[in-house]
């Protein structure tokens, strides 16, 4: 005989969900949907999101001579929107080759467009540059070169990117520094205003792990989220091709930013390629917000194959993509996997447990709490194998398989594409039943019994107790 409580846990609200949003238990927040890859042949993504309510994105074409700029009110709407050039290199001398990574970011009532390019005669003199549009649309309007960024000395420099802090603007970057002998390592300084650093820059990062080392010595693409009472600036390592991957350094909000001190480094990339999933090379991130606000949204690129013929560079088919930004109980950011292309996954949480979520121990479906292994506990809810209005469960970790009903217990199995299996793996989606605006799912190889979680492990079992319900619902994340 089983002891348990029973805790009923009422529809999350907007305010109820921002709050844990910004709360020291940031792990729970509404579901969002997209669908990858959202542009082809775009990298080094930038999406910025303005008070007119359009989001904005720029990124490094792969003829690598203009600066693109598109919008649209939705992030998915973002790849099918028209792109306009607002800027094409020089013909000659500086800005006149290798125009890499813009960032458009919008500071005291002005546009501006951070990137990098090279010389025509010297096209690897890459160094920082600032473009400036005084106009509410950044389609309109003149956009003036500001000039260089000058920093602490005259060496490759790239990927700037802006943040504004207890009444501090800085910028961070990355450069190369003679010193050490590697491509580049993350910097930052205090901003005198958008296209001036002061002071003597600190260096947070320099590449020494074997993850940031793999072709290059590279720390690069800064890019600053800063959430429960920490910051925290990702950026990407090693080479472009199926080596790049991410890495993360936090610091307490509290703290001196510019003391390098204050910053812990990650041992361990927290974004990397995924052979299941068929993601490489993951990287160059920035982050927005979704269309509701309540979620933080991780937009980086990829490509869909590891093997490149020649110089990664050369490649044109890195791409845009989405996915939602997870949080775990301690206020970390948990990045997981880079998913499946195709719509994006979700989350189940527990009704009656709300620290646990749907997942899978060595294939057998459970509930858990502490879900630091993120990708056990998504799942993309696609067409029913039954077809007929029914849904199934895929899960991320294991393109290919699916959560199943094998003699009344839920298991995750490869799909053998038998009449039993798709029924097995098939589902109707009711409304919560101990809360409709949860949901549930009713077994279609058993009609009658439902997927609900009894001892941690999920079962399809009938539901006749208010206990029985609750553990049939789960919350959309």
């Amino acid at each position: 005989m089983r002891r348990r409580t029973f805790l009923a846990v009422p529809a999350l609200g907007a305010a109820a969900t921002a709050t844990l949003l910004t709360g020291s238990a940031a792990w729970a927040s509404p579901p969002v949907t997209y669908t990858n890859s959202l542009i082809a042949r775009r990298a080094d993504p930038h999406i910025f999101r303005h008070t007119d309510g359009y989001y904005y994105c720029t990124a490094t074409v792969p003829e690598y001579d203009r600066i693109v700029l598109r919008r649209a009110p939705t992030l998915q709407g973002l790849g099918g929107a028209s792109e306009s050039v607002i800027w094409r290199k020089h013909a000659s001398g500086d800005m006149g080759a290798h125009i890499w990574a813009p960032e458009i970011h919008f500071i005291n009532g002005k546009w501006y467009i951070y990137f990098a390019a090279g010389r025509s005669n010297d096209v690897w003199r890459i160094r920082m540059w600032v473009l400036e549009n005084s106009s509410a649309d950044p389609f309109t309007g003149t956009w003036t070169e500001k000039g260089r960024i000058v920093t602490h000395a005259d060496t490759f420099s790239l990927d700037a990117t802006t943040f504004a802090y207890n009444g501090t603007r800085y910028l961070a970057w990355a450069q190369q520094d003679p010193t050490i002998g590697n491509n580049s390592s993350l910097f930052l300084a205090p901003m005198s205003n958008p296209w001036t650093i002061s002071g003597t820059p600190a260096r947070l990062s320099v590449p020494t792990l074997s993850w940031e080392t793999k072709g290059h010595k590279v720390n690069e693409a800064p890019s600053v989220l800063i959430r429960n009472g920490r910051v925290f600036l990702t950026y990407s390592a090693s080479a472009t091709d199926s080596n790049y991957c991410m890495g993360m350094l936090t610091a307490p909000v509290t703290a001196n930013l510019m003391n390098p001190a204050s910053w812990s480094k990650r041992q361990q990339p927290v974004f990397r390629s995924n052979a299941a999933t068929s993601q490489y090379g993951p990287g160059h991130n920035s982050f927005t917000v979704s269309e509701d606000g309540q979620s933080d949204i991780l937009v980086y690129h990829d490509r869909s194959y590891r093997d490149i013929s020649g110089d990664p560079l050369g490649d044109p088919n890195r791409r845009t993509r989405i996915q939602k930004l997870y949080w775990n109980a301690d206020g970390t950011p948990n990045f997981g996997i880079p998913v499946p292309d195709g719509v994006t996954p979700y989350r189940f949480r527990s009704y009656n447990f709300p620290d646990r979520y749907i997942r899978q121990v060595s294939f057998r479906g459970r509930i858990d709490a502490d879900m630091t292994n993120l990708a056990e506990s998504q799942f993309r809810m696609v067409p029913g194998l039954a077809g007929s209005g029914t849904v199934s469960l895929e899960s991320t970790s294991n393109p290919g398989y699916y959560l199943r009903n094998r003699d009344y217990e839920i298991w995750l199995d490869k799909s053998d594409g038998t009449t039993g299996f798709k029924n097995g793996a098939s589902f109707t989606r009711r409304a919560g039943q101990a809360d409709p605006a949860a949901v549930s799912f009713e077994s279609v190889s058993t009609p009658g019994r439902y997927l609900r979680h009894y001892s941690d492990a999920l079962h399809a079992q009938p539901l006749s107790t208010a206990t029985d319900r609750a553990d049939a619902t789960f919350h959309l994340e």
